[in-house]
């Protein structure tokens, strides 16, 4: 049985420990860390998936925008599972709920740079070729992994434009896939 939640304040340390696990170094938990501090990327959606009371996988959407747009946007980065837990549908699981949470807070758009294999089974499709620029330009060999997913009708098509990210997440090293 899993149990997937916002994660509360107070469980910094497992959302820390998840991230520093699934990705086997610290540079993932000190970004979350950050991301989470920081208002530019707020609202934020922080959620925590538990098997036996064992947090087990986290994801953080963070508040993005559209240049020259109204249009209501997210960034999903980082989606976290340990070891042990993965190849078990829980980032799936988690992807699903921070995608449903995020349309019911009326989010239009969701942009991730990763996996276009895995992504593209949730819904995501290549942004750039949509019309969506990155924050930093995208290697051309890994164009197709920077992905957008509308939450909402007809907005795919109605608005394009770079993607301006929290200030955390704004420098080149992270937009490299």
């Amino acid at each position: 049985m899993m149990n997937i939640r916002e994660a509360l304040a107070s469980e910094l340390a497992d959302v820390l420990m998840v991230e520093q696990l699934a990705f086997g170094q610290d540079d993932e938990a000190k970004l979350v860390e950050a991301l989470l501090e920081d208002p530019s990327a707020k609202p934020i959606v922080s959620l925590l998936a538990f098997k036996k009371n064992q947090a087990v996988g986290h994801i953080l959407f963070t508040k993005v925008y559209i240049a020259e747009s109204e249009n209501a946007a997210s960034l999903l980065a980082p989606l976290a599972i340990v070891p042990e837990a993965q190849k078990q549908g829980i980032g799936g699981r988690l992807i699903d709920h921070g995608l449903q949470k995020l349309s019911q807070a009326g989010v239009e758009l969701v942009f991730v740079l990763g996996y276009p294999k895995y992504y593209s089974r949730f819904g995501f499709k290549p942004a750039g070729a949509l019309g969506f620029e990155a924050p930093y330009p995208i290697p051309e060999q890994n164009a197709d992994a920077w992905m957008v997913q509308a939450l909402q009708p007809n907005i795919i098509g109605s608005v394009r434009g770079k993607v301006v990210c929290a200030e955390v997440l704004n420098q080149p090293e992270y937009w490299r896939e």
